[in-house]
């Protein structure tokens, strides 16, 4: 089962570029001219030798925190010599997440020190090694380890355990999506609820990276998803977009709210896990429908307005309030705990 990102890069079509904020001189359209065309995935490794290597690379870089379309800028930067625990890598692809706007804007969790690079994602290609270096080698696909390694740029010099390797035989978007999204949604459905095939699940932002992730994953672990989303004039094209990856119901947040919803439990079992990135009437609405003993794991709050809980129904439901946030979950567990679930949202083996 290969997962399928949708949020990118390289395109302007994620949804904070498409907003108001699509003026020209977005990072979107700045990482345009940092980064390859979107399915190019430039020179061979073969083809760079050390006396010619370009010893200036161009980079998306902000010197302090603010709004991204007038703090972040288009600049050249030195390219590090290779060490001998060192990698030196071309950019492939990236994208923009909303993390990697609120880490510009400052409000996020982890803030790397300034002036920094943009981007937390992406994928890219070993052009070298340094003579110490075991895991990689020249050609291999990489992925960051972590959050703040600073993606938008054409070249970098990393240390290997700052990389992870990747299949390079998925398709490039994918690859490029593969570190946040569809581990966050594998990690929620797995470490929160023991389910079993046949068990549902409830979410909201279900057209979102991870969500998309979720129903994808959750198809392949034979889990049925119930998928809340907003209402818009093409549903229809949404519905049966999310239905080819494996959803099963899509209902609108309107819908969530209307008695008919009890309708589904008749064919569908409760949902024993809920997946809140909205926050709000939304988070509100999944605890209501949760079964008793349930748990809602909330992993971003979209509509910045705070989940709202009712007393009777953590009382007398027994309900569980959990969150979850990646970059933590990685610094609380092994490199080798992260990258087993790989084989199996790359569809290339089990997990």
């Amino acid at each position: 089962m290969t997962y399928r990102g949708v949020r990118l890069l390289l395109t302007g079509e994620s949804m904070w570029v498409s907003g108001s904020m699509s003026g020209a001189r977005t990072p979107a359209r700045l990482l345009r001219t940092v980064l390859p065309a979107s399915g190019r995935h430039g020179p061979a490794a073969s083809s760079y030798s050390a006396s010619a290597e370009p010893s200036r690379v161009r980079a998306l870089v902000y010197g302090h925190h603010g709004d991204p379309a007038k703090v972040v800028e288009l600049k050249n930067l030195e390219l590090a010599a290779v060490g001998g625990s060192d990698v030196r890598v071309k950019m492939l692809a990236a994208p923009i997440n909303p993390s990697d706007i609120n880490m510009i804007q400052g409000n996020y969790g982890l803030l790397p020190k300034l002036p920094a690079v943009g981007g937390n994602e992406g994928v890219g290609q070993v052009v070298a090694v340094g003579s110490n270096v075991t895991r990689l080698k020249p050609g291999d696909w990489v992925i960051p380890a972590n959050a703040g390694l600073g993606t938008w740029r054409t070249e970098a010099v990393f240390s290997e355990e700052a990389l992870i390797g990747v299949p390079s035989d998925i398709p490039l978007q994918s690859a490029a999506t593969l570190g946040v999204n569809p581990c966050t949604a594998y990690r929620m459905l797995v470490d929160f609820e023991q389910l079993q095939p046949g068990d549902s699940v409830i979410q909201n932002a279900s057209n979102s990276g991870v969500g998309q992730a979720v129903i994808q994953i959750a198809a392949a672990l034979g889990l049925r998803t119930i998928n809340v989303v907003r209402d818009r004039p093409d549903i229809q094209k949404l519905t049966d977009r999310l239905k080819s990856l494996g959803a099963e119901h899509v209902i609108t947040e309107e819908e969530l709210r209307r008695p008919e919803m009890k309708n589904i439990f008749k064919d569908v079992p409760q949902p024993r896990l809920a997946l809140n990135c909205v926050g709000g009437k939304s988070s509100t609405e999944l605890l209501r429908h949760l079964a008793p003993g349930g748990t809602m794991v909330t992993y971003g709050g979209m509509a910045k307005q705070p989940v709202v809980a009712s007393v009777s129904l953590l009382i007398f439901k027994d309900l569980k309030l959990r969150g979850f946030w990646l970059s933590q979950w990685k610094k609380n567990h092994s490199s080798g705990e992260w990258t087993a679930p790989m084989p199996r949202v790359t569809g290339k083996g089990s997990a």
